[in-house]
């Protein structure tokens, strides 16, 4: 008898497909003479015949990439997708810029660099879009002579 018909069987028996059915090669004659399903059962009990593990996708590239991302790495402009707005909404952008503006500017004024005049002032430039960012706003500053200490924050 064929031996295919008996890892067919096995398979059938244990619910696994028939490749991952493994016979000793050293005991083929006894898995050739059994036949019916209590032979292959007590050849199973015996270790003569097994079933290998099944073959797992390894997340090792994976992990290594996520890796790479945690430290900030492959964000390119080769990896992005999308348009322009789309990781980041044109609003969200807006309101972080903002804030991070403001509270530059508030720093300012509790350190006494900006009088409350000219705090009020750049609040509402930075409410009106007129600063780009925070070395705007510094370079603003310096060009209109409106910090009072020397130094600068």
């Amino acid at each position: 008898m064929n031996i295919k018909k008996q890892k067919r069987l096995v398979g059938r028996m244990l619910d696994v497909g028939y490749e991952r059915v493994w016979f000793d090669p050293s005991r083929l004659d006894e898995i050739k003479e059994a036949i019916t399903k209590a032979d292959l059962r007590s050849l199973i009990n015996d270790k003569v015949i097994q079933i290998k593990h099944k073959k797992g996708i390894s997340r090792v590239r994976v992990r290594k990439t996520l890796k790479q991302k945690r430290k900030g790495r492959r964000q390119g402009a080769g990896s992005k997708k999308g348009k322009k707005g789309a990781r980041l909404r044109r609003k969200e952008t807006w309101v972080n810029n903002v804030r991070l503006q403001r509270v530059f500017v508030k720093t300012l004024k509790d350190s006494k660099y900006v009088d409350s005049k000219g705090y009020r002032e750049l609040r509402n430039k930075i409410k009106g879009g007129f600063f780009r960012s925070k070395k705007h706003i510094k370079i603003y500053l310096e060009s209109k002579g409106i910090l009072k200490k020397d130094g600068k924050k």
